[in-house]
């Protein structure tokens, strides 16, 4: 099957998804959307893309992409879905021993643990070559001593884990290398501080202090030296879930908009019936629905194994997503005026939101860098 079709079997899944979200009381507070995750959970929602042997759905990054959009579709988005499942879990099962997919794998699928991705920090930004949080070992006892600090952390405090990306010295080269290790949220020395933010979501960002935490051996996921293999390795599905993220919020805005346009009457007709509000309205849509192509375009290719090709489709999914978003959701508020900014109608708290799909996980600045230097060969800007 094409990504430019959905088979039956996807189609019947979205539609699942969307009677379940639509049928879901709207979160509001951590209480309910702790709820809406483990009702989603036990439908297999969650866990759809681990693997069966540890309690997941045995399918991929396409579906879960397809499961998150269907929720934001509905005006629920589950954020932590993009970092828990689809970044952690997806490099636990890749990269981890038997024992961390044991370990980690059936309760992340459950819904039961939920896992936090730690990589961006105060002074490297984009910049992952930059990181400084560093990992030594402890010669006498071979524990991992992890130092540094990490920003815009989402959802610590809902975590049982913090899978954080740090760096080693290369013995041979003298040179530092990203290693990913899982840092248990009451590990001694493992700090968080909310980072006030004007931003109406459910999962907070968080400040990490870690201050000579101390690790086991068996808390480094994966390879030392494969480290820049898997950290991409989460990163392209991270993309690929933003962008469905951005596709169901930007759905959501315009239905809420389609639906407003067809009942306000002024001087005896729908306001949809004027070019000026259905025109805006129409380029939305094709907007969505172009991201969208690209997006499971991404998850196809990083679902095949394609992990360069998928790296290149995803940062362009995730792009047209953002973009697409954020004029959906501005187009929506336009078309309703005074009640685009009313907490009835729900969308004034969008504005913001939508700008999130531009910014994170990597700024669009960042994918045009990316696409004009490894897609079209210019000189690298930086």
């Amino acid at each position: 099957m094409t990504p430019l079709l959905e088979s039956e079997e996807h189609k019947s899944l979205r539609e699942a998804v969307a009677a379940f979200a639509t049928t879901h009381p709207h979160t509001t507070n951590a209480e309910d959307n702790t709820r809406l995750w483990q009702a989603a959970a036990k439908l297999g929602y969650i866990g759809v893309n681990l693997p069966e042997a540890y309690g997941g759905g045995g399918a991929g990054i396409t579906e879960l992409s397809l499961v998150l959009e269907e929720l934001g579709a509905a005006g629920n988005p589950l954020l932590m879905m993009i970092v828990s499942p689809a970044i952690c879990g997806t490099v636990i099962a890749r990269f981890g021993t038997e024992e961390q997919k044991r370990e980690w794998l059936p309760p992340l699928a459950d819904g039961t643990r939920l896992m936090a991705f730690g990589i961006t920090e105060p002074d490297a930004g984009s910049n992952s070559h930059r990181i400084t949080t560093t990992a030594r070992r402890d010669a006498a006892t071979g524990d991992w001593i992890l130092t540094g600090r990490k920003v815009f952390v989402s959802g610590v405090d809902l975590a049982d884990a913090t899978l954080i990306v740090g760096r080693t010295e290369d013995a041979r080269t003298g040179k530092l290398k990203p290693c990913l290790f899982i840092v248990p949220r009451d590990t001694p020395g493992f700090e968080r501080r909310p980072i006030d933010m004007e931003l109406n979501a459910v999962e907070r960002q968080f400040e990490l202090t870690l201050d000579d935490v101390r690790l086991p051996a068996d808390a480094l996921v994966g390879d030392e030296d494969a480290g820049l293999l898997q950290l991409f390795a989460g990163l392209n599905p991270e993309r690929v879930m933003t962008a469905a993220f951005a596709i169901g919020m930007g759905r959501h805005a315009l239905a809420k908009a389609v639906e407003y346009a067809r009942e306000r009457t002024v001087w005896k007709s729908p306001i949809g019936a004027h070019q000026a509000i259905a025109h805006p309205l129409a380029q939305a849509h094709i907007d969505l629905e172009l991201a969208r192509l690209m997006m499971q375009k991404a998850a196809h290719l990083y679902d095949a194994g394609d992990d360069v090709g998928a790296g290149e489709a995803a940062n362009m999914a995730k792009y047209a997503a953002g973009e697409a978003c954020v004029k959906a959701v501005d187009q929506a508020v336009h078309t309703l005026g005074g009640n685009g900014l009313t907490r009835e109608f729900g969308l004034a708290r969008l504005i913001t939101a939508s700008r999130v799909a531009r910014i994170a996980p990597v700024s669009r600045e960042m994918i045009l860098n990316y696409v004009s230097h490894q897609t079209l060969g210019l000189p690298k800007s930086y």
